[in-house]
């Protein structure tokens, strides 16, 4: 083999790897974007309207629930998702389960 073939072989494996790393990125783009619009429809369903007329929903409602514990992986990852997507909002950046139970996770696009 060549030292010019083998050059041509080292830019197609990087283009492979390169082209399958979007696809990767991109898969985990569409799931986290499917995950934001599950959890969009929990807190509608779990919430209710607070003084604001936006829908709110304690963190610890959502965590304990059976439906959204079978649902999200990780719960936490999607709430700073749409977070991040000013899809939802609530303080502080993390929220822990029994420490950050009385907080409220708002929905900000209804």
């Amino acid at each position: 083999m060549g030292c010019k073939n083998v050059y041509l072989f080292i830019y197609l494996f990087f283009l492979q790897i390169t082209s399958q790393d979007s696809l990767n990125k991109l898969a985990e783009e569409m799931n986290v974007e499917h995950e934001v619009q599950l959890l969009v429809e929990e807190i509608r369903r779990l919430g209710s309207p607070n003084a604001d007329g936006k829908t709110s929903v304690k963190f610890g409602v959502l965590f304990r629930d059976d439906r959204c514990a079978n649902l999200f992986e990780a719960m936490v990852g999607t709430l700073k998702a749409a977070k991040r997507k000013k899809i939802i909002s609530f303080q502080g950046e993390l929220l822990l389960q029994g420490v950050h139970d009385d907080v409220d996770v708002v929905l900000l696009q209804e």
